[in-house]
């Protein structure tokens, strides 16, 4: 027999249960100290980390989060779709900031390429649906993996072969440009001008470019543990989210199997990362969205507060977040599709303040109770919150790092999310910097 499983490294994943913009980016980063090494899965450059360390701010949209930590080395796995552009322009600023990148970045190969024509179409695309529109960042994303599924799509390795990649986006290109001329009306993009820009990249991303999948297993094997981050959140997973106002990728647990190649019994413990309250960018069902009832259009004042004291606005758009309370049933149901093993709950400190706390535990639907959140946007909009209203708490809570200096009403309300929940609370942010944090069990502990 080869191997030994107890030496084995142990591995964690890191998914958001709403509809993003939990926080992910800090918890990765102050779980990294125990990784050797952290994989984006799935996603693109529409993903933005907002990491606080030292009071310093950096953005991160598609590069790893543990690229904050010298020692740990970070990978781009096959399930990520990459603009090369957007790629070394981020790593052009990591680099300006004085991080060593391109040593530790390791990318797969099998990445789909993101094009300029998968943008034009995409913006083209919400141009035309108007008020209609899901609310996409405009980069390029569902563009390209509608062009993976449909076995179009070109990937990081066939720019090292200029004669293939120029044959083959030959073809891609005038598929797409009979859409966006034809169907979108809109401009036609240049293959020359395509080309040149893409093959431009090929010598710079070649040093990179490694197997993925098997560089993870080796570390594994010398008992290095890995962090897998997810990109977005489970509400807007193309299957499981309120389609169709979802993103183009599975965001979930699973997702990172098949999108860096490694088996699923590797993935040994799944956190999900859920805010004190929730937002939503763009467009879609939201029941538990703050509003004003004399003017849908205007957010309550509450929901006001918690969008200036969160500073909820999009690290990659910049578009304001549309902000709620805590929703539960919504919670639940992505522990289900997770296999979540520990919240970790963050922003708990933007509800200092408040008088009083909702909760949303469950829906009326034609005068019907659910405790779960329902499946599409239709079935999610017809949805009515029910509330538990807590009272609220009059002290600071930012930078707590113990649970026991928690108000007693902070407390109270965080024992009834787990409650509901049905899943511990391992972690809580008390703040954007890394050590305004709050562990109760450390994920990656047997």
């Amino acid at each position: 027999m080869s191997g030994n499983a107890s030496n084995q490294g142990r591995n964690v994943v890191v998914v958001g249960t709403q509809w993003g913009d939990e926080g992910k980016g800090k918890i990765v980063d102050w779980l990294t100290d125990h990784a050797k090494g952290v994989v984006r899965f799935q996603g693109g450059h529409n993903a933005g980390h907002t990491l606080i360390i030292g009071g310093k701010k950096t953005i991160l949209r598609l590069i790893p989060s543990g690229i904050m930590r010298a020692e740990v080395a970070c990978y781009i796995g096959n399930g990520v779709v990459l603009s090369p552009e957007a790629l070394f322009k981020e790593i052009g600023e990591l680099e300006a900031a004085g991080l060593n990148v391109r040593e530790r970045l390791f990318i797969s190969e099998a990445c789909t390429l993101i094009l300029p024509s998968h943008v034009a179409i995409d913006q083209a695309r919400e141009r035309r649906r108007g008020v209609d529109k899901i609310g996409t960042t405009g980069r390029g994303i569902g563009p390209a993996y509608e062009d993976k599924i449909g076995r179009r799509g070109l990937r990081v390795q066939d720019l090292f072969d200029r004669a293939h990649f120029a044959e083959r986006l030959a073809e891609v290109l005038e598929y797409h440009n009979f859409q966006l001329t034809q169907y979108l009306g809109a401009p036609a993009v240049d293959f020359q001008e395509t080309l040149d820009t893409l093959l431009g990249f090929a010598e710079r991303l070649a040093p990179m470019c490694a197997d993925v999948s098997s560089r993870l297993a080796a570390e594994n094997a010398r008992g290095g543990s890995l962090l897998f981050e997810g990109a977005q959140g489970t509400l807007l997973d193309v299957d499981h989210g309120t389609y169709p106002f979802v993103t183009s990728s599975n965001c979930v647990a699973g997702a990172a199997s098949a999108g860096a190649g490694v088996g699923p019994q590797k993935l040994h413990y799944v956190l999900g990362i859920t805010k004190a309250y929730c937002t939503r960018v763009g467009s879609g069902p939201f029941p538990s969205e703050l509003y004003d009832a004399d003017n849908a259009a205007r957010q309550d004042p509450v929901g006001l507060t918690l969008a200036t004291v969160g500073k909820e606005f999009g690290s990659v758009t910049g578009r304001p977040r549309r902000t709620g309370w805590l929703d539960v049933a919504a919670l639940k149901r992505s522990i289900q599709i997770n296999g979540i093993s520990g919240l970790c709950l963050t922003k708990l400190d933007v509800l200092d303040g408040l008088e009083t706390v909702s909760l949303c535990v469950g829906y009326t639907v034609a005068g019907k109770a659910l405790d779960l959140l329902p499946r599409g946007a239709a079935a999610v909009a017809a949805c009515e919150p029910i509330y538990e209203v807590f009272p609220g708490w009059q002290t600071s809570t930012v930078g707590i790092q113990q649970w026991d200096a928690l108000p007693e009403n902070a407390q109270n309300y965080l024992r009834r999310v787990e409650a509901l929940a049905g899943v511990p609370i391992h972690m809580i942010s008390t703040g954007p910097d890394r050590d305004e944090t709050i562990l109760l069990h450390h994920p990656f502990a047997a």
